[in-house]
């Protein structure tokens, strides 16, 4: 098998892979192809005509263009750079450039960039204006047709990354615009504001609010007198050279004053890494890169725009201590002196375990670390938990019981290349947004089947193949009905059970009163439904199931996530890339949390607490003595706040029911 091919570009041979895009190879050249509405992250659009070249004598659009073994391209023969200078002279025909004073030169502007590198002086088609106004309806973004060149970068990441649906073009107008389903303004639309087509477009026409008036150092100027200053520049000037040194001299001095910092979305479990930017104080905007490792460019409305609460006048900026009926703010080692005290007189007083801890899920790992260590060697108590309570800790202890690990078993991709996805109890498009997407985009785009089993029949259960609603609190009995009709018709897969798993006889034996009757009795779901989806799984190679607390704040939730990963096993969905379990969390950190040991029952790495070896470890490293017991869990200590626990220490949670437990707490300590 042939693993390379040989393209020559412009007199020199390079190495390609087979079946890659043209424009591809020669961006990893040094030579420069115009490429506006080309993106690597949505591939080849092919609207703009700025990657013309030739193409064994052929002029060809090098996005649109497959290498093939022995081609000849060249990008700077004379009638390719004709055809690459009338595309950008169209492009400028429907987009106006005022870079020193447009809050989007910030060395990013592709259509600023472009004619910079090519060598643009004059516009050979004057700008036009359109007759629309600057859509500003919507809450985080604003559209200005006027400068939208069409190249279509926000109907494709709408259409087939967000698999949102809602961004057209109108072609049929006398002057095209993008348009939001049929024509209404974007606050009455079906936008979900995930800000991908603002993080895609190539110049100013779609951008966020927040940067309008605020990145430059003169794009805050009155609009009247800010179009004057456009029209005598314009006027003075000889050509774009000129006008492009003052604009880039600008865009660096931005660069003092705006900072980028790469950080990862503390909203939910997917894990969204991007670059926030700043100026002193105020976000400006939220920017995915294609390399980020679990979201690419994609993002959802909480982590693109979530984030006014950073500068909320009802965010707390110093310790309160409660004096009498009211808090009174402290410095901060005033707070930390009272608080060491009290834990040490609670400590002396009532013993370790009348002190209770609950790290926190959207915390680093370091300080999970550091908050179980701090109640087993400081204060000498095992009662530590997270919020993984509720919705982790069900889903790990199922799937260590099956494949003794409790995390995903794969990635996103993985979701993504599976040829069928099952969502049991979960609300993935509002609750994994980024997630529901990935699956969105392979079912449209690659055929890739969705079965969604939840009370409600939400957006995912709406675009499903097939929908059910089980009753409630019986997904267990559907899996287990399942399972079992697909081991006595004989679909197992008996080669990867012969060698992975363990004691399939007995489980087999178990699932004896799991038949077909008993689950359409109990679960509402019909026999020959449960015959339908046990064929369906077990006919398709690679299998994906997705969970969440709907499955997981059941009373059932580990049992129930014991049962889909033995599904899993007995159809062979483990250890291959396109299948597997994976249970969604509700915070960014509820894995780490729990990895790094803020439980009850576990040191960190999921060592037990009660095994004695492990125990004496950490005993001899933290130079202390560690309860052999299991401490209390998040319910326990709530319980036991009125009688045995007298104080609850909570990093960085949310739950209304801890903070008003923790005021309960505090009061009672400052009467004693």
């Amino acid at each position: 098998m042939q693993d390379h091919i040989i393209v020559t570009i412009n007199g020199t041979e390079f190495l390609a892979d087979p079946g890659q895009n043209l424009l591809e190879l020669i961006n990893t050249t040094d030579e420069f192809v115009p490429q506006i509405c080309y993106n690597e992250s949505l591939g080849p659009i092919q609207t703009c005509d700025t990657c013309m070249v030739e193409v064994n004598g052929e002029i060809k659009r090098a996005c649109g263009t497959t290498v093939e073994a022995a081609m000849e391209v060249n990008t700077t023969i004379e009638i390719a750079h004709r055809a690459q200078k009338e595309a950008l002279d169209r492009i400028l025909e429907n987009h106006e450039l005022y870079c020193t004073v447009c809050d989007y030169n910030n060395g990013s502007c592709e259509i600023h960039n472009t004619v910079a590198e090519f060598g643009l002086e004059h516009q050979s088609r004057p700008f036009k204006e359109k007759p629309y106004e600057v859509d500003n309806s919507g809450s985080f973004y604003r559209y200005d047709p006027d400068q939208c060149i069409l190249c279509g970068r926000c109907v494709e990441v709408c259409q087939d990354v967000q698999v949102n649906e809602t961004l057209l073009i109108d072609w049929k107008r006398d002057q095209p615009r993008v348009i939001w389903d049929n024509d209404v303004p974007i606050d009455q639309s079906s936008c979900v504001s995930c800000g991908q087509c603002v993080t895609v477009c190539p110049c100013n026409a779609l951008m966020e609010k927040d940067m309008l008036g605020e990145a430059g150092f003169m794009t805050d100027t009155e609009p009247g007198l800010l179009r004057s200053m456009i029209d005598v520049t314009k006027h003075v000037e000889t050509g774009y050279g000129p006008l492009f040194a003052i604009s880039d001299t600008e865009a660096a001095m931005r660069e003092e004053r705006i900072e980028k910092t790469k950080t990862v979305c503390t909203y939910c479990g997917v894990g969204c890494s991007f670059h926030v930017w700043t100026k002193d104080r105020k976000v400006l905007r939220v920017e995915p890169q294609h390399e980020s490792p679990a979201n690419g460019i994609s993002t959802c409305i909480k982590g693109k725009f979530g984030w006014d609460y950073v500068n909320s006048k009802e965010r707390l900026t110093k310790p309160l201590i409660r004096k009498g009926d009211h808090f009174e703010e402290v410095e901060w080692d005033v707070a930390l002196s009272y608080v060491a005290k009290r834990f040490k007189d609670i400590k002396e007083e009532k013993g370790s375990n009348a002190l209770g801890f609950i790290s926190s899920s959207k915390a680093t790992n370091e300080e999970s670390y550091l908050m179980q260590k701090f109640a087993r060697q400081v204060i000498g108590t095992n009662n530590v938990d997270n919020c993984s309570r509720y919705c982790q800790s069900p889903a790990t202890k199922g799937l260590f019981r099956t494949v003794g690990h409790g995390g995903d078993s794969g990635s996103i991709d993985d979701i993504a290349e599976a040829d069928m996805v099952i969502g049991i109890g979960t609300n993935t498009a509002e609750s994994h947004p980024v997630i529901a997407s990935r699956i969105k985009r392979s079912q449209k785009l690659f055929g890739q089947k969705l079965y969604v089993f939840d009370l409600r029949k939400h957006e995912m259960g709406q675009r499903a193949d097939k929908f059910f609603s089980p009753n409630s609190g019986t997904d267990l009995v559907w899996l287990s009905a399942v399972t079992k009709y697909i081991i006595d018709q004989g679909w197992e897969d008996r080669t990867f059970i012969d060698k992975w798993v363990n004691n399939f006889d007995e489980y087999k034996e178990s699932l004896g009163k799991f038949t077909l009757a008993y689950a359409e009795k109990l679960t509402g779901i019909s026999q020959q439904d449960l015959k339908e989806i046990a064929r369906e799984i077990a006919s398709v190679d690679k299998l994906a199931i997705c969970w969440a607390m709907g499955v997981t704040q059941h009373q059932l939730g580990s049992d129930t996530s014991t049962a889909i990963s033995n599904l899993l096993l007995i159809t062979g969905n483990y250890m291959r890339k396109g299948v597997g379990a994976y249970p969604l969390r509700g915070h960014n950190n509820v894995q780490g949390c729990s990895d790094f040991g803020s439980m009850p029952d576990f040191f960190p790495g999921y060592e037990k607490v009660a095994n004695d070896v492990v125990r004496k470890r950490y005993e001899k490293a933290w130079n202390t003595k560690i309860q052999a017991e299991p401490g209390k869990d998040n319910h326990e200590m709530i319980a036991a706040s009125h009688e045995a626990v007298s104080v609850l220490c909570i990093s960085k949670e949310k739950k209304p029911v801890s903070w008003m437990q923790t005021s309960i707490m505090l009061q009672t300590h400052l009467k004693n």
